[in-house]
């Protein structure tokens, strides 16, 4: 591979020696959106960013379960109207540059920063100082590449540099972290394109860890295909692989210490390898459309079993072994507002394997083992946004129904009701109640348990988006949602890709409102 890259940048300098600027493109866009969250993240917060994790039941509660959280069981929201709400506008700017050579050769610099109205301020109203600004968070490079086309004289091109990716919709790679952080890869595109397919092939950087390991970086590779030659469907297929060689250690012990270590098979870690295969089938039949995502992923997951430790040593033989999908219907009306009313279904696959036996509880040398739900990647789709979702959110099933319409010819609006479950369920410490509180009634005896409701609740969802010109959008976005009890006090781990309890300290229902400019130029 990295000869491959090596050869590939060595062309393109040699490339680029003899290529005349042609013609270059300046372009942009900004951003500026205000959000409101109402009962939905707790009050503790990142320094610099969002919501921080919460204690919701103490490691001194659960001797000998693996969570695969130090704390216990952790969390970000809170579902409680009497705790603050979270208010903030993000600033986002984005500039490139785009510059065509002779001979196909194109290159592409984007600057981009993402901001926090009122963070950057340097005044002090009180006292007139005025200080140096924080710039340790500001303008960073998004995209620097080299782009040679029509290479040998086939339809075939290669990007060099740092580059967005994104396929099929972002349902498991994207170029957005959310809806305003943008995201890129280091590395090598390889895109063979013709009428009637397409094939992509990359090679990424996502952690380098020389001189301090020989082999111990995180690298991103896959290979996706395209066949668009039918009248009624479109067809991709792909291979995503992850492979975090970095070295894992839940001890470091002398020689002796070490060989006990082997002897009874513990703190053995081996490279985590995620892959994940799949395929998507869209398209039309007259008014009807429709779109069918499936994913199945497989693979070691010790990055993810070194967490899962009750004691000392975590599962160092974690596995990914689990399926997702998604599926959405549309039939659009041919009348006023041209209305197209749809249903939705999606799947993700889950594990919590955070209960424990009473024998596995008497054994002192039992092994932990890891809960390795599907985990989404780099993913674009928000499915519950008050949830703040942002396509970490797994373990879950969910159905929807929803409309969009347009009602005038710059304005179209979309409305969607959607209920959520959780596929596998969290086991609580037993316990009785006072009020809304949970008292643990023998915390010592971790086996003793008391399961979690799979009810998540109902969100329902309403986006206006107003085209104001052709280079300006408005949107407003307005979700609510209904926060059933046992999700709201029991909670499951559903967020950041099975690995964040869910739950709250209460069950009221939770808004999420923001007002969104997009400008681009």
């Amino acid at each position: 591979m990295r000869i491959l890259i090596c050869t590939l940048v060595a062309c393109a300098l040699l490339g680029s020696a003899y290529a005349e600027l042609q013609n270059v493109q300046v372009y942009g866009r900004i951003d500026i959106r205000a959000r409101y969250y109402k009962s939905s993240f707790n009050n503790a917060a990142v320094l610099g960013g969002g919501p921080a994790l919460e204690t919701r039941i103490p490691a001194i509660f659960l001797p000998g379960r693996a969570t695969g959280q130090a704390a216990g069981v952790a969390g970000v929201f809170d579902y409680d109207d009497a705790r603050s709400d979270w208010t903030f506008t993000e600033l986002v700017t984005t500039l490139g540059v785009k510059a065509d050579f002779t001979n196909n050769v194109n290159g592409v610099i984007e600057f981009y920063d993402f901001a926090w109205w009122g963070e950057d301020f340097r005044s002090d109203y009180i006292t007139g100082a005025d200080g140096r600004a924080n710039t340790s968070d500001d303008v960073e490079l998004l995209q620097s590449y080299i782009e040679m086309n029509e290479i040998g004289g086939l339809p075939l091109r290669a990007r060099i540099g740092r580059q967005r990716l994104r396929y099929d919709e972002g349902w498991l790679l994207s170029d957005r972290a959310t809806p305003t952080l943008r995201i890129a890869w280091d590395g090598v595109l390889l895109t063979y394109a013709t009428d009637q397919f397409e094939v992509d092939a990359f090679a990424t950087k996502l952690a380098e860890t020389s001189p301090f390991e020989q082999d111990g970086d995180v690298d991103f590779y896959g290979i996706r295909a395209a066949y668009t030659a039918l009248e009624n469907v479109d067809f991709s297929a792909w291979w995503y692989w992850v492979r975090d060689a970095r070295s894992l250690s839940d001890t470091n012990l002398t020689w002796l210490g070490e060989w006990f270590e082997n002897w009874f098979g513990v703190d053995d870690y081996d490279p985590t390898n995620l892959h994940t295969v799949g395929g998507r089938a869209w398209g039309n039949w007259g008014a009807l459309d429709y779109d069918l995502k499936l994913a199945y992923q497989f693979g070691d997951a010790d990055a993810l079993g070194i967490r899962f430790k009750p004691y000392i040593y975590g599962d160092d033989e974690a596995e990914w072994d689990t399926w997702a999908g998604e599926l959405e219907v549309g039939y659009t009306f041919d009348i006023a507002w041209k209305p197209r009313v749809y249903a939705l279904g999606v799947y993700f696959g889950g594990e919590d394997n955070r209960d424990l036996s009473f024998w596995d509880w008497l054994n002192p040398f039992d092994k932990p083992q890891a809960s390795a739900s599907f985990n989404r990647l780099f993913a674009d789709p928000n499915y519950a946004p008050a949830c703040n979702d942002n396509g970490c959110m797994t373990n879950f099933s969910e159905l929807a129904l929803g409309v969009d319409f347009k009602p005038l010819e710059k304005v179209s609006v979309k409305t969607q009701i959607g209920r959520y479950w959780a596929n596998e369920t969290f086991d609580w410490p037993a316990y009785f109640t006072i009020g809304r509180y949970r008292v643990p009634i023998a915390p010592a005896l971790s086996f003793w348990t008391m399961e979690s409701g799979d009810d998540i609740g109902w969100e329902w969802m309403n986006v206006i988006n107003y085209a104001y010109s052709d280079n300006l959008t408005i949107m407003l976005f307005y979700s609510h949602f209904f926060t059933d009890s046992d999700h709201g006090l029991d909670g499951n781990y559903l967020y950041s890709n099975g690995t964040t309890f869910m739950g709250g300290t209460d069950d009221d229902d939770a808004d999420y409102v923001f007002l969104w400019f997009i400008l681009t130029f």
